[in-house]
């Protein structure tokens, strides 16, 4: 009998919801007795070790980016799996996402299904998506960290601010090819825009009233948040088309959130987003479904009487 070929998983998790890491003891154990090559990235680490979650320094640990693994296991939510994804970034390094809470659309597999997981991992019993992001850059001040979102890019006012003026401008493929500029679309008055991926069309999006748009699909999402008129409305395009986008605003800057990381940025500053170069690879287990998870995350079907 063959002993399978020892496979390595580089480990993030939540440093600041001690609940989400209390399984992480099971993932260390299933993945030992496998002869698994463990690496912790070092804050998840350290937090492990301060809370008692695990008894001993003897994992290799890394920081940032700077790894190399077959596997990446994110354990937490699908925040979680977000931030694993930045620091995974074009590495095409499966991700793996470990939910010790509700069921996740991206951090789909419970802690009570790990142990049969990392099997179905061994036997090549699994398959992987390929999700795309949106990168996003600066004319003004250049993006600080990962500049690339799985889920949105959210261009956002400031606090108690004033709402802030957004002209969105949408470059396509074709005006592109031919030389063409980018072709005006409007002036959006709002406390935000977002711009998503299919996979962040249930996130942010969603809940200003952008549709569930079914991941790898090949288009972007462009959502105001709170418009001034009510005559503004989601639009899709084809994710091949560049958005141009200037801001101004009262308070004289904005925000611009990340996959939830934000930073300040000055108004007059023009922002391009656009596909990036590389995609995100996540495990799925043939088990899970989009479809099935969709149902049970927004209770379609439920009957509420009961």
């Amino acid at each position: 009998m063959n002993t399978p070929t020892p496979l390595s998983f580089a480990l993030f998790g939540n440093v600041y919801q001690h609940e989400k890491s209390a399984s992480v003891r099971q993932v260390l154990d299933v993945l030992q007795a496998r002869g698994a090559h463990i690496l912790i990235e070092q804050e998840y680490h350290d937090f492990l070790l301060r809370e008692h979650l695990i008894s001993t320094e003897g994992y290799q640990t890394f920081s940032g980016s700077s790894f190399i693994s077959d596997f990446a296991i994110s354990i937490g939510g699908d925040g979680t799996l977000l931030m694993t994804a930045s620091l995974v970034g074009s590495k095409p390094i499966p991700i793996l996402g470990v939910n010790m809470g509700r069921l996740g659309f991206l951090a789909d597999v419970g802690a009570a299904d790990f142990t049969a997981t990392i099997d179905a991992l061994y036997r090549g019993d699994y398959s992987v998506e390929d999700r795309a992001l949106i990168r996003v850059d600066s004319a003004g001040e250049p993006i600080s960290g990962c500049p690339c979102a799985l889920n949105d890019v959210a261009i956002l006012k400031r606090d108690t601010a004033s709402m802030i003026t957004i002209r969105a401008c949408i470059h396509s493929a074709e005006r592109r090819a031919s030389g063409e500029d980018s072709e005006y679309l409007t002036t959006y008055q709002a406390d935000g825009l977002i711009v998503s991926t299919p996979t962040g069309s249930t996130a942010y999006s969603l809940s200003n009233g952008g549709p569930i748009i079914v991941p790898r699909t090949g288009v972007m999402l462009l959502t105001a948040v709170a418009p001034h008129s009510l005559n503004v409305r989601p639009i899709v395009i084809p994710d091949n088309a560049v958005v141009e986008l200037t801001v101004t605003s009262r308070s004289h800057t904005f925000l611009v959130a990340i996959d939830g990381r934000s930073q300040k940025m000055p108004e007059g500053t023009t922002l391009r987003l656009y596909r990036a170069p590389y995609v995100v690879r996540v495990v799925k287990r043939d088990a899970n479904q989009y479809f099935s998870t969709l149902r049970e995350k927004m209770m379609w079907g439920a009957d509420k009487r009961s």
